[in-house]
């Protein structure tokens, strides 16, 4: 077992990442061993899949299985062995799809087939025991000692920023998103990765490259969510329970959601959101739904706390997931889609009733606790349509700064930073936040600013997006680069969504980022030493520290 890919791997003075019986997150190495083996097998369909569009062959059911199983080897999604076994099949299956088609298409065009890249080449056995023996051929540091630490670094940088690109292509397929161009350029990336590509160069493009393809994905899918849910608006939304059978939908699936709260209708259930699923209750056609009562809990590091003290069934409709069984509510949460843990209940279709059956049969909240609310769906319209009365506090004089604090939460002490940056900025600017790593703040009252809130929060992860045309917005009235905005984004990453946010804004050009609590252990020294040159990036260190540096440079 080798695996780096998150905040929470092992580090020991000589060892970096998780390479023993079980990694931090719970995966074990048998699991671990068969998504190294499935991403090469991925690798395999992507080489595949790029032949076949030369000769205009595109496979789309094929297409939308790739991102979607890539995303299952994510950081807490998928811990299942069975489920990898069954991935690992249909790709052998859907490789043998597309080598027939680009062979057949070759021969009529009379051309002669490229070399195979070594993920393409190899001989894909049948049995676990045979895959978790191939995995020492794929395990992804087996070529240290030869390439060197740098090299592998990169691979990881951008498999890793193209594993969150993945999950968000998957996120916007469920939304009858598709782009083919998209999906072209996913497969050339996985095939170039599938050939252990050494230069440096060429893989720091890659990683730029896999940045300004995940800003499209971005944008699809914010399509995607606008078209079937219509733009958030500012809502306030109650933390506190209420009285009542209930259900707890986790994770970012909003499509989900709606499923839920479509069949639960009339049933006497109360729905509540958990960590990222809190911008829901600002989307028009998911607040109609008078059930839809309220937010519970806060980031996911904290579920096994707050799930196991939910007196109702819960959802889990994407990454996120941690060990149910530690805590004792495993026969009452159940996993949608690519999500995944041995021994727990897995909805394979759209009817939800098992979850409906399980909700009546707790206990549900006993009373009513005095409401708490705090405002969200300051999205991409939102941040727009208020753009005129920001630049105009702005030439007043009375909104001096921007800052974006947000991204994946996690349970290290570090993170206490990003309340502190929240609760120290001056008072005379203005707070963007995205993703759970607000859930350290805000449940707090930060004022306004002659009507403008100091806080806004955009919503998912996925939202940068937003913030992204809140910046070109605002530059181009202040006619003026981003970078030149007083605008600072302090960022915290935990797994590879995170990583590939951080991507798109340094293929955008976006400088002077500060990001932490730590740095991904899968970036060298020298990595890190670049990426600090070329685009001003910022390790965060005290906030004190840094809140004098960003305010005086």
């Amino acid at each position: 077992m080798f695996c780096i890919q998150c905040e929470q791997t092992i580090i020991k003075s000589n060892i970096k990442g998780c390479s023993y019986s079980k990694g931090m997150c719970g995966k074990t190495a048998e699991v671990s061993d068969l998504q190294d083996v499935l991403v090469a097998s991925l690798q395999r369909v992507s080489f595949w899949a790029t032949l076949c569009r030369k000769y205009g062959i595109v496979v789309r059911d094929i297409d939308r299985w790739s991102a979607q199983t890539f995303f299952s080897t994510l950081t807490n999604v998928n811990f299942d062995a069975d489920r990898m076994l069954e991935y690992l099949e249909q790709a052998d299956k859907n490789s043998l799809t597309l080598e027939k088609l680009a062979k057949e298409a070759a021969h009529n065009f009379k051309d002669n087939l490229p070399s195979y890249t070594y993920a393409a080449q190899l001989n894909y056995p049948k049995t676990k025991e045979a895959f978790l023996k191939l995995s020492t051929l794929v395990m992804l540091n087996r070529e240290q000692d030869s390439v060197g630490k740098d090299v592998i670094g990169l691979r990881l940088l951008v498999l890793y920023g193209l594993k969150g690109t993945a999950a968000y292509m998957e996120h916007a397929a469920v939304l009858n998103q598709f782009n083919q161009e998209i999906y072209t350029e996913y497969h050339q990336i996985m095939s170039i990765l599938g050939n252990n590509p050494t230069d440096i160069d060429q893989l720091f493009q890659l990683s730029m490259q896999v940045g300004q393809l995940n800003y499209k994905v971005m944008e699809m899918l914010d399509n995607g969510v606008t078209t079937s849910f219509g733009h958030p608006i500012p809502t306030q939304v109650n933390t506190k329970p209420i009285a009542g059978k209930c259900i707890l939908v986790s994770g970012h699936d909003f499509h989900d959601l709606r499923l839920i709260l479509e069949q639960t209708q009339g049933k006497g259930i109360n729905i509540y959101t958990h960590g990222e699923m809190l911008p829901a209750h600002a989307y028009p056609e998911l607040k109609k739904y008078s059930h839809l009562v309220g937010n519970y809990g806060t980031a996911w590091q904290n579920q096994q706390t707050e799930f196991a003290n939910f007196p109702g069934a819960i959802v889990m409709t994407s990454n996120c997931l941690i060990n149910p069984f530690t805590r004792g509510y495993a026969d009452r949460i159940f996993t949608r889609s690519i999500v995944g843990w041995p021994g727990v209940t897995h909805i394979k279709n759209n009817d939800f009733s098992q979850v409906i059956d399980c909700a009546l049969n707790q206990s549900g909240f006993s009373y009513t606790e005095l409401e708490h609310y705090i405002t969200i769906g300051f999205a991409r319209n939102t941040l727009i349509n208020v753009a005129p009365k920001v630049l105009e506090e702005i030439k007043l004089g009375n909104i001096k700064h921007f800052f974006l604090i947000g991204g994946c939460d996690g349970s290290k002490s570090e993170r206490h930073y990003y309340y502190e940056m929240a609760n120290n900025v001056p008072r005379n600017s203005i707070i963007l936040t995205l993703g759970c790593g607000k859930f350290r703040f805000n449940m707090q009252n930060f004022g306004d600013i002659n009507g403008v809130p100091r806080l806004l929060d955009i919503g998912q992860c996925n939202d940068a997006y937003s913030a992204i045309q809140l910046a070109l917005t605002l530059s181009q009235a202040l006619n003026c680069s981003v970078n030149e905005l007083p605008l600072t984004l302090v960022l915290s990453w935990f797994e590879q969504k995170a990583i590939v946010v951080l991507l798109t804004l340094l293929s955008l050009g976006i400088k002077g980022i500060y990001a932490g609590p730590t740095m991904p252990e899968f970036l060298t020294d020298n990595l890190l030493q670049v990426l600090q040159e070329k685009f001003d990036l910022h390790k965060t260190t005290r906030v004190d520290k840094d809140l004098n540096q960003i305010l005086n440079s």
